[in-house]
């Protein structure tokens, strides 16, 4: 592409945003009902359509083309948010528990050695065994297959038994985790 096709594509791309910024951030407002991100996703199509510009402007109905890249971020956007609830909401579900003279020790020294284990092995061991969590919902609340929660946790309580030096590592993350009040700094 010489600088003329470059200087042509840009000017019509220009014109092409002024008229249909509006109209597809009113499409992404509607579709996701946020109307901060509306701009954000309006403003990522169109930039995705740029990448594209030759493509998109060759194609029948660019108009149309746009309005489904708007669709499909919306998609993503809305997934990712329903992904995220239900990641909180399994996190969040638990019953309450509140334990009478805690194991103060017990507690630092679990806490200190969890905090030394990489964050997902942390995390699949804190919400297997703090959160009694199943392995499906372990995966559902990490994003990750349930394979990769059982390896992680097989892990994460060895270098755990390894830190503690005890066999015992499991009964006192959970005891540990239940005493404390406090798991992922909300009272249980």
């Amino acid at each position: 592409m010489g600088t003329v096709v470059d200087d042509a594509a840009s000017v019509e791309f220009h014109a092409f945003f002024e008229r249909h910024y509006a109209e597809l951030s009113r499409l992404a407002h509607l579709l996701t009902g946020e109307p901060d991100a509306a701009d954000d996703l309006a403003a990522d199509a169109l930039l995705a359509l740029w990448h594209r510009w030759d493509r998109v402007r060759a194609a029948d109905h660019p108009v149309a083309y746009a309005r489904g890249v708007v669709t499909n971020l919306a998609r993503t956007r809305i997934r990712s948010a329903v992904r995220e609830r239900r990641r909180i909401a399994l996190f969040w579900s638990q019953r309450e528990e509140n334990t009478e003279n805690p194991d103060i020790a017990g507690v630092v020294d679990v806490q200190e050695a969890l905090r030394r284990l990489p964050f997902r092995k942390r995390a699949c061991v804190v919400l297997r065994h703090a959160f009694d969590l199943s392995e499906k919902d372990t995966a559902l609340a990490l994003g990750v297959s349930v394979g990769t929660v059982k390896s992680q946790t097989s892990k994460g309580m060895a270098e755990l038994q390894r830190l503690l030096g005890t066999q015992g590592a499991p009964q006192r993350v959970h005891v540990a985790m239940a005493r404390t009040g406090d798991a992922g700094g909300r009272n249980r």
